[in-house]
Parts: C-alpha cells; structure tokens; sequence
C-alpha cells in the first residue's frame, strides 16, 4: 500500500505575503473553503501574532472548517504561539507551526543567538504549544543554509520535546535538488526517532527549483509538501501545489506515495486564488495555464487526433478544465441563484447582500445569455464591499474616443450618499475614467497595477479588471467585472477606493 503524501497549502499564509496579494476576512473563507473542497490535508490560514486582522481571519476559519487541519504559524515566543494557539482553538483539528532560524547567517545576524540559546528557545516553544493541540509543526527556517550537524541536533531535541512534523525548508530558494534530496536522506538517517514523525519541506522558488527541489525531496523520503495555489509567494514564489500534485499523480510509476487531493478541483481554485488577488496565471503555466492543453504545432494536432496521449501526459478534465459547465441564464430563480453560490463555496451574509447580488446578476444575464461559475465568482467578488460600505458607487457613465480626438469620460457618482457628476480627459478612456473619479476623490494614491483579463470566452464575455492602489503604505486590490471593460475599470478604481475610505483590513502582515 502506498504512503499518503500530505499537502499543506500556505497560500493563506506565506502566499499572502506577495506584495499586493494580501485578503480580507471574507476572501480567506472564501478560499479555504474551496481548499476544502479539495480535500486538502492542512491548510495554514495565517500568522495570529501579526495582526488583530490575521487573528480573526484565523479563528473564522478554524470555526468554518470541519474537513482540513486548521494551521496558525508562530514564531518560537511565548507570545506568538499563545495566539495561534487561541486562534485554533474552535477548530475541529487544529495545529501550531512554530519556527526558528537555524543558518549561521541569521542565527548571528538575525536572532543574536547563540546555537545553545537556539535550542533551547525551540524545546520552550513547543512546550508552549503543547498546552494548546498535540498536532505541532517545529521548522528550522533556512535550513537549506544550515549545518547538518546543527539540524540534527535541534531536530532531536525537538521530536523528544513533542513535535510531531519536522520541516526542512528551503527558505531562500538556494539549493538544488539533489543536494536537497541528501540532506533529508542524511537527516532521517541521523535523527534519533525520524520514524516517529512526519518529514516536511517548504521550498521557494528563487531559482525556479522550488517544485523539482520538493520531489526530490519526496523521494528522498518527506511525506509533506508544503505549498501554494498557482505558486503564489513573496520574491518569486513558492512551490505550486498543482504541480506537485499532478507530477506524484502522473507518474505513480516513480512515486511511492499519491495524494488525497480531488484533482478536479484544482483550475476552480486557481481561478478563485487568481481573481481574488489580481494576480493572472501565464498562459503557459503548467496545469492551470490558458495554454497547458493546447497544441499549436501541426505535427502536435496530428498525433492528438490520432491518439490523445501522444502529446498528452494527462487529461484536461482531470484537473478541472471543462468542468464549469452553464449555471444560470435570465430566466434563473433567487433559489437557483443562492443554491448555486453554495455549491461554488460562496456564502452570502444577508438577505440584503443576496439582494442587491441578485439584481447585479439579472443585469449580466440580460448583457450576457450564459452565465458560468467564473462570472458568479466575479460577480461575488464585487460584492467585497456591500451597499451599506460603499463610499463610493458608480451611477452611470458615457465615454468617449474617436481617432484624432483626446478620449474624455463622463461620470455620475454617488459620494457618501450624494450625486456628483464628474468628466476628465486623458490618452484613452480608462485613464480619462480614472482621472474623472480622482477629481472627485482626491484620494492620493498610486496606481500600482490595471490588469484585464476575460472571464469566459466569447464575444460577450465579461472582463475581469483589477487595479492596485497604493496609499501612505497600504496596499489594496479593486476588481470590477462587465462586458465593457471601461465600465469594468471604473467599477474596479472605486471598488479599491471604498476599501481604503472604509478601512478593510487586510491581513497580510508583509513579514
């Protein structure tokens, strides 16, 4: 019988923490939900200690979860793992990760300890923890920088102290996979009781190993893999769970082990994880990408059509490509409505919320004849800011370009309540639309980034506009879906605009 290889998805936690990819409250749920979904083993939702934000967000998802261990990280203080260990508390399984350096380099630069003090404030740290679960997580952050003789020592004391996972990441993205693949070997050899625990590894991507690092390591005997949707993480990212997941599915043939993940799953959540931060998957990203089933060359179309796996390794619907079939249409119901939210993992607050969600609903279907989960899913996510929150809403809107003519926007807004009708010209019609809501708003921000992608295919598809903004240091994502992209990018400025007048607090504590 084969090893189970548990996933532990991050994208919660160190995913976040790409600049510009941090999330309310609801849009943890709505995540972990679909992680659920999924049947993933371990999701870790957040680092309590950093915010009174990362702290509830944690707690709402350890109540909400029933399926999944609910992780919280924490550093190895008293205070840190006292938080995460209240945060897990309402969860029907629940697990404290706690971490120390243990390079040279951050040792004696970061922590200014000693090797001695070191351990010891591991052994104290999962004392601490185990005040709160049996179900502990030690890390030793930069192992890949760290002596072997040092790792082996702490990780001893660590197990005897009560830790049932040991990780071994690759914090910087520095190794290569067969030097990784040897220091787990070396390590399950040399520490007294590695029998005894789950072995993990939690590799970045620096140098684009970070998939092929954690396979290696799988071979080499770790039976977790620590990752995230879409590879999503701070500098280039971490590991992405689906080609982790697909490689050990594919080739059974070299893998001793397979997963629990329910493949068809996957592209929903890659989708999900997409809209939600603004963050577009490339094309040609492997699994999840526009691309990954497409076959451009001639010689590729004619031995596909000849037999499928001449060219394919995997099928499409496997992962969840095909599977968002038509939902919903004009004529559809508020009970088809909310039944099918439910089904995509969306709940809705309030009778009020499913109101004003329903009439936005009719409005597309009376644009656009086939409603798919990915315009539901648009549609929710901007409802982020209901009603009541909205500052700032776009009334109606008329713009205006024309070869050898400057573009000029023309736009009624309802500001706190009152209507105000406001016109800008600039070098096309979404930046005359932005400079209209700024003479307004005067808000002061920066544009970090204007990205449109389509929802669905087709003519009458809905285009997907996400707009970061930058202001005094907070970072905040807008997104704004309609069959006019401009109309779409405007929805999609006010929509970032009313979270920071309305101080959403998003929880990435950008650690």
């Amino acid at each position: 019988m084969k090893d189970q290889l548990i996933i532990f998805d991050t994208t919660l936690r160190d995913g976040e923490q790409s600049p510009g990819a941090s999330m309310t409250q609801e849009e943890k749920l709505r995540i972990a939900r679909q992680l659920e979904r999924m049947r993933v083993d371990v999701i870790e939702a957040g680092f309590p200690a950093a915010s009174n934000g990362d702290f509830e967000s944690v707690r709402a998802i350890a109540e909400t979860i029933k399926e999944s261990t609910v992780c919280a990280l924490a550093r190895a203080n008293e205070n840190d793992i006292r938080r995460s260990g209240e945060a897990i508390r309402p969860a029907a399984r629940g697990r404290i990760h706690t971490f120390i350096a243990t390079s040279p380099i951050h040792m004696e630069k970061k922590l200014r300890m000693t090797p001695d003090q070191v351990v010891e404030q591991a052994v104290k740290a999962i004392g601490w923890a185990k005040e709160y679960t049996d179900d502990i997580e030690f890390s030793a952050e930069d192992a890949g920088r760290s002596e072997i003789d040092f790792l082996v020592r702490i990780f001893t004391a660590v197990i005897e102290a009560g830790a049932k996972t040991i990780n071994v990441p690759d914090t910087v993205g520095y190794n290569v996979p067969t030097q990784y693949a040897n220091t787990l070997r070396t390590l399950i050899e040399r520490v007294p009781n590695s029998d005894k625990v789950i072995w993990s590894v939690h590799c970045h991507n620096d140098l684009g190993l970070a998939v092929a690092n954690s396979l290696a390591a799988v071979l080499a005997g770790a039976r977790q893999v620590e990752c995230t949707i879409n590879g999503l993480g701070e500098r280039a990212g971490n590991a992405a769970l689906e080609e982790i997941v697909m490689a050990v599915r594919t080739r059974q043939d070299v893998f001793p082990c397979d997963t629990l993940i329910d493949t068809t799953q996957i592209v929903p959540a890659s989708k999900l994880v997409s809209g939600v931060t603004g963050f577009p998957v490339q094309p040609n990203k492997a699994i999840v990408g526009a691309n990954a089933f497409s076959h451009e060359s001639g010689i590729h179309q004619d031995g596909v059509l000849k037999h499928r796996e001449t060219y394919e390794i995997m099928r499409a619907e496997d992962v969840g490509w095909g599977a968002n079939k038509l939902v919903l249409g004009k004529h559809s119901g508020r009970n088809a409505f909310r039944s099918r939210l439910q089904e995509i993992g969306i709940v809705v607050a309030s009778e009020d919320q499913l109101n004003h969600a329903f009439a936005r609903f009719k409005e597309l279907a009376d644009k656009k004849h086939e409603i798919f989960d990915e315009d539901l899913n648009a549609l929710m996510s901007d409802e982020g800011v209901t009603p009541e929150h909205e500052h700032f809403r776009l009334l109606a809107s008329r713009f205006h370009s024309e070869t050898g003519e400057t573009p000029q926007a023309e736009l009624t807004i309802a500001v706190g309540g009152k209507e105000t009708r406001t016109s800008a010209q600039g070098s096309g019609p979404v930046d005359a639309a932005f400079k209209a809501i700024e003479a307004v708003a005067k808000s002061g921000t920066e544009l970090l980034l204007y990205s449109v992608n389509a929802i669905t295919t087709g003519t009458d598809a809905q285009g997907e506009v996400t707009v970061r903004l930058s202001q005094d240091g907070k970072i905040v994502n807008g997104q704004g879906a309609d069959t006019d992209i401009i109309v779409a990018s405007a929805k999609a400025y006010l929509n970032a605009l009313n979270k920071l007048h309305g101080k959403l607090e998003k929880l990435n504590p950008q650690l």
